[in-house]
């Protein structure tokens, strides 16, 4: 699996593709999607997103905007909406940095 592409269902997933529809939505500033093994699909999307100041959006709406243009397979699954995203030292979100902290929540949790 490369950051740029994850496969659900055996189908490559463009993550800038799923972001790029996610920043569509007039509430989103940022947005930046992991993949999280899943014993069905090999990986799920998750988005992480940060709204615009004193804009709305909930996960739920957030991922009935995404579903409604994109292939069953490559929507997210999850969003969480987040203060900020973390960077890297060139100013980059740090997608490994969230996959990282998303892993350690898993295994926290069960």
């Amino acid at each position: 699996m490369t950051e740029d592409l994850i496969p659900v269902l055996g189908s490559p997933v463009s993550v800038a593709e799923v972001e790029a529809r996610l920043r569509d939505h007039p509430s989103v500033a940022e947005a930046a999607v992991i993949g999280l093994p899943d014993a069905y699909t090999g990986f799920a999307l998750k988005a992480f997103v940060r709204l615009g100041p004193f804009l709305q959006a909930t996960p739920k709406e957030l991922v009935a905007f995404c579903r409604q243009q994109m292939p069953a397979h490559a929507y997210p699954r999850q969003v969480e909406i987040v203060e900020a995203l973390p960077r890297t030292a060139s100013g980059e979100i740090d997608r490994r940095r969230l996959g990282d902290l998303e892993l350690t929540r898993m295994r926290q949790s069960g």
